[in-house]
């Protein structure tokens, strides 16, 4: 059944500035944004992991249990389909099946934030109005990177404007109406102190309460016990993100009762030197 959506893309995932503009457009939409609808942005987004069976099939009871035990912590809503959620190793079927499962799982007032980039203008198109249907509130499109060469600022201000109708994110947005997420919960503190309204933050998968609470010693001026907790989050953030990657992720998910479970291939498993020294990063700071 075709839904109407607010559809919106940031320029880059890792750190998401992102400009809201209803739209009222596209195959499958079948009405236009309310003229001055705005997505409030505010909190912290958990970007979906995906599990997987030890066949490699997408195990979608399992990411429907983890939603569950989510409903517990205050995010603002899920990212699905970023790289956290495999998405490059996913097919389009699988994508949008992901989607759709997710949505039908979670609250209406949390919001769903789809990955719907493809290496084609017309792919992502097709994409994103597919993400649109599945009930996506927004859609998160990365730039195309396998022609990397012919990327120029001409040919990606075409990829954008045929997606989402929506201007080049300015220099300066201070008279704009902006909001900024962290990509990043190793300085999401740092984030908020500059003005940031939330974050987008893999360790949510994880450690959802601390980061939700974190959130909210920042927005109470409460600093000091906000900087002790972010000291905290650094090190097992790192562990599961440029250290150790998706797999790390997914290892830390099942010490703390979610569902991780294995990765698509190519990508391996961590080796017992690895889950030692990821067991260690976060012991040390008191989470195991």
């Amino acid at each position: 059944m075709a839904q109407s959506r607010r559809l919106l893309a940031p320029l880059r995932l890792g750190l998401a500035a992102l400009r809201w503009r209803p739209l009222g457009w596209g195959r499958g939409l079948s009405t236009p944004a309310t003229p001055g609808t705005r997505l409030d942005l505010r909190g912290i987004f958990s970007p979906l992991t995906t599990p997987f069976t030890a066949q490699g099939e997408v195990e979608h009871s399992q990411l429907e249990e983890n939603l569950h035990r989510y409903a517990t912590v205050p995010f603002r809503g899920f990212v699905v389909q970023g790289s956290s959620g495999e998405c490059p190793y996913l097919t389009p079927q699988e994508r949008l099946a992901v989607v759709s499962r997710v949505r039908q799982a979670v609250p209406k007032d949390k919001l769903l934030l789809a990955g719907s980039g493809c290496e084609s203008t017309q792919g992502t198109v097709a994409m994103t109005v597919g993400m649109a249907e599945a009930g996506a509130d927004a859609a998160l499109v990365v730039t195309p990177c396998y022609y990397r060469g012919a990327m120029t600022s001409a040919a990606l201000i075409h990829h954008y404007s045929q997606i989402t109708r929506l201007g080049l994110i300015v220099h300066k947005t201070r008279t704009e109406e902006f909001q900024v997420l962290v990509g990043s919960a190793g300085f999401l503190l740092a984030g908020y102190a500059i003005g940031a309204c939330g974050g987008v933050c893999v360790l949510a998968n994880v450690l959802g309460a601390p980061l939700c609470q974190l959130e909210r010693l920042c927005q109470e001026g409460r600093w000091q016990e906000a900087r002790a907790l972010q000291l905290r989050l650094i090190e097992p953030n790192a562990a599961v993100t440029r250290k150790f990657g998706i797999p790390a992720l997914k290892q830390a998910m099942e010490w703390f009762g979610y569902h991780g479970g294995p990765c698509r291939a190519p990508l391996r498993p961590l080796s017992e030197a690895q889950l030692e020294e990821l067991h260690r990063d976060f012991s040390i700071n008191g989470w195991l």
